[in-house]
């Protein structure tokens, strides 16, 4: 009965020792499914950094279909972050950071369609682009276009990891309309999920 309540995910790591550890502390949990084949909904990779054999898994995850991809490194930069998000990463932890219930927060979270950044890396993006709008932009009277006023709240709430009731509370919207916002964005701009579309904005300086 509990076992369709499991959610099926297949781990990746370069390293096979790290592969193995996590493969275990994901077995001990009743909420996650470890698997090695196309049943799996949400990919999961763990590695020291994003490095030339982290990105070509990543790839290889993204060429099979992937677009709920859970990213565990020990470390990571905008740059890689943004570029992972791009290749249909939807969540990214530290390995400092990454226990048991962390991991199995994301993957749930990833396969709901959620998603989750490290908080002080979206302030680094935030406070990228503020200044280049308020420095670069505003002196010369231009506006970054292409999402309406409306998206790019919803965006800035979702790169600051609210859920969609919270989104919904803060705007005094319905989760309907929250949700029909975020897919008409995504649609748009053909992106795959909501990190993909917060990295896009946060890329384009939408937001």
């Amino acid at each position: 009965m509990f076992e369709t309540e499991r959610t099926p995910v297949v781990v990746r790591a370069t390293d096979p020792i790290l592969h193995d550890g996590v493969c275990t502390a994901l077995r001990s949990r009743a909420d996650v499914r470890v698997v090695d084949d196309g049943t799996a909904l949400v990919a999961l990779l763990v590695a020291d950094r994003l490095d030339e054999p982290m990105t070509r898994l990543l790839a290889a995850l993204h060429h099979q279909g992937f677009t709920r991809i859970v990213l565990i490194a020990g470390e990571v930069d905008d740059n890689e972050i943004l570029n992972a998000v791009e290749h249909g990463v939807c969540a990214v932890a530290r390995r400092a950071d990454a226990g048991p219930d962390v991991l199995v927060r994301l993957i749930k979270a990833a396969a709901a369609g959620e998603g989750a950044l490290p908080p002080e890396l979206l302030g680094r993006l935030l406070n990228r682009v503020s200044r280049l709008q308020r420095q670069v932009l505003q002196p010369r009277g231009l506006r970054l276009g292409g999402m309406s006023d409306r998206e790019t709240e919803v965006l800035k709430l979702v790169a600051a990891g609210h859920s969609t009731q919270e989104i919904a509370d803060e705007l005094c919207y319905s989760q309907r309309t929250v949700k029909s916002i975020l897919h008409d964005v995504t649609n748009r701009f053909q992106l795959r999920n909501r990190s993909h579309a917060v990295a896009y904005a946060l890329r384009e300086g939408l937001i």
